[in-house]
């Protein structure tokens, strides 16, 4: 395999949009290049690593990716390439990335959608079809852009239920203090949004409101990125440049996946929270930063700290103030609301389609392990493919993923499934519990027809049994 890594001239305008291409095997690189290049721009890399050292060294940004899931050091498995589109959907929300895979197999194709992919293009591929698709999702770019300029600011937390509306009460409480926030919350739930009201809502929103994204970046460029640097502070400093501490001035300064933050800027980054004091890289002269600092994290910092890679006296500076986002799951019927706005959003001047009952049922019971960045996917997706038409539960269920895949449980692979389900930073066994009850009783509830008696008699339970678990549950039939 080639170590060879193509770059765009940066230097150069071009009327062409950018796509970042990623695959381990050059040729496959060498010939699609070929015959992409001539519309669009290209950036490719055959690493997770070779992608973001690519993309630091961009003054403007892709928002256009093509990526295979088998890289190295695993290119017989997809794990890389399902890490990549989570980095690449955490550095853009709007991130369009299709899947270029040989591992074409459905559990991996839902997986790559619930994680923020909008398609999947079995290898070997049609050149024609490929380059349909990419022209296409150009086009929801340039309809997301006029779309995000017109939307009024009520758009950015939709939903009426409970556990939004606490977020909202949290966020009017925390805009004008001056302590930090931390904002916790699983990837696709909005916590960048979160941050960005809690600017707008304080005192603070005519100062700048500055985000970095700490995943995104080697060790050494966040350090001058945060910090700024003197001329002459390292090879290729010609000049001196401030960091983002400085230019937030008395805004805020928003610090993404802050987990991610090395341990050798974290006694930096104490030192700013202390007493607002920082060095430029190479300068003994001390600043003073007057930012507020919002940070947001979709890993438990807690067990971080456990693990010793996160700093104790860190995470306590941090968390003064914390919001957790809640999941798409936990809010009631929010989903049905955001489909709604999404479906809106994507049709343009094409007529929307529609979810009949059943189908918004199993849209309420699904548990979006990809939360809302999952939810609007689906929506371009379904926009794409039933334009104008009623989209039935089979249409929908096929867009899904299945939380629950008997394989994973298969011999060997039950305790890598139970661990990954721990890992969520809101897992609660009741909750995952109720989940699925409410799968099997509403499913059965639809195949009988709304029937209590044939329901109960599937499920295995005494018609009253199932009377009490639909009150405690608060799922309407027919009957009431």
């Amino acid at each position: 395999m080639s170590s060879t890594v193509k770059k765009i001239n940066t230097s150069v305008n071009t009327d062409k949009p950018l796509l970042l291409f990623v695959d381990d095997d050059s040729i496959i690189i060498d010939a699609l290049s070929v015959v992409l290049a001539k519309d669009f721009d290209l950036i490719t890399a055959e690493t997770r690593q070779q992608v973001k050292s690519q993309l630091q060294d961009l003054a403007i940004k892709p928002s256009l990716a093509l990526v295979d899931l088998g890289l190295p050091p695993k290119p017989h498995a997809p794990d890389e390439g399902f890490k990549l589109i989570e980095e690449l959907m955490s550095l853009n929300d709007s991130f369009k990335i299709l899947v270029l895979s040989g591992q074409n197999d459905e559990a991996n194709i839902h997986h790559a959608l619930t994680l923020g992919a909008v398609d999947f293009i079995p290898k070997p591929c049609d050149m024609t079809l490929l380059k349909a698709r990419l022209t296409h999702q150009m086009m929801m770019l340039q309809a997301e852009s006029k779309e995000k300029a017109a939307a009024p600011d009520e758009t950015k937390l939709l939903g009426e239920s409970v556990a939004l509306k606490t977020l909202r009460d949290l966020i009017a409480q925390f805009a004008d203090t001056p302590f930090p926030v931390l904002i916790e919350g699983e990837s696709g739930t909005g916590k960048e949004l979160v941050a960005e009201e809690l600017h707008h809502s304080s005192s603070r929103q005519s100062y700048p409101y500055l985000t970095i994204n700490c995943a995104a970046f080697t060790p050494e460029l966040l350090e001058a990125q945060l910090f700024g640097h003197g001329r002459g502070a390292f090879t290729g400093a010609t000049s001196e440049k401030s960091g983002f501490f400085e230019e937030a001035g008395e805004g805020t300064l928003f610090l993404d996946e802050i987990g991610e933050l090395p341990l050798t800027l974290q006694s930096k980054l104490l030192r700013v929270l202390e007493n607002g004091e920082f060095y430029r890289i190479g300068e003994t002269k001390p600043r003073i930063s007057k930012a507020r600092i919002i940070t947001a994290t979709n890993r438990d910092l807690k067990d971080e700290v456990k693990s010793g890679g996160f700093r104790q006296d860190l995470y306590h500076r941090l968390c003064v103030l914390t919001i957790h986002v809640p999941a798409l799951r936990d809010r009631e019927d929010d989903a049905i609301k955001l489909m709604d706005y999404f479906r809106k959003m994507y049709a343009n001047d094409n007529p929307m389609f529609e979810l009949d009952d059943a189908a918004k049922a199993l849209l309420k019971d699904y548990s979006f392990p990809g939360n809302i960045r999952e939810l609007r996917n689906i929506a371009i997706r379904l926009t794409a493919k039933f334009s104008g038409k009623t989209v039935t539960p089979d249409a929908l269920e096929a867009e899904l993923e299945k939380d629950f895949d008997q394989t994973k449980f298969d011999s060997g692979n039950q305790d890598d499934f139970v661990s990954q389900e721990l890992k969520s930073t809101n897992f609660h066994l009741d909750d995952k519990l109720s989940s699925w009850e409410r799968k099997y009783i509403n499913y059965a509830l639809l195949k009988a027809n709304g029937n209590l008696s044939k329901a109960a008699r599937m499920l295995g339970i005494n018609r009253t049994t199932l009377y009490s678990r639909l009150q405690r549950l608060n799922i309407k039939t027919d009957s009431d």
